[in-house]
């Protein structure tokens, strides 16, 4: 019998473990972001790298509005080069938290990348912000 699913062989128990492992250095998820927003230091920049429409429209609150297309070194000056940050998109969908994230890792900042995006956000049922429209 043969499919799609075990048609190729899963992956020794300890590849899988460095595998798995080391995925959570490199993203987090909507939870654990929400859990952490909740401290008064929760660690991290948050990042909404979509842009200002959308960002107005709703976003996590906490957020900060940074297209990715402007993530660039004299603005991210304005943090301490040892910032964590945490980009996020429109959802799964959208390829703009790891366009954020490489932009990011290029000027040598420690980057994560939130998971699941607005709409991970909202499946999870966590408010979105939102802000008058702009002039």
């Amino acid at each position: 019998m043969t499919n799609a699913v075990i048609d190729i062989p899963a992956a020794s128990a300890p590849e899988a473990e460095a595998h798995f492992a080391d995925r959570f250095r490199f993203e987090t998820d909507c939870w654990d972001v929400h859990e952490a927003l909740s401290r008064p230091e929760p660690g991290f920049v948050l990042l909404d790298v979509r842009g200002p429409d959308m960002f107005d429209k709703g976003h996590v609150p906490g957020a900060s509005n940074l297209p990715h297309g402007k993530i660039i070194a004299s603005k991210m000056a304005a943090w301490p080069a040892d910032t964590l940050f945490v980009t996020y998109c429109a959802g799964p969908h959208c390829n703009g938290a790891a366009r954020g994230a490489l932009r990011l890792a290029r000027l040598g900042r420690p980057v994560k990348i939130m998971t699941g995006g607005v709409t991970g956000w909202i499946d999870e049922g966590f408010p979105l912000e939102s802000h008058q429209p702009r002039a």
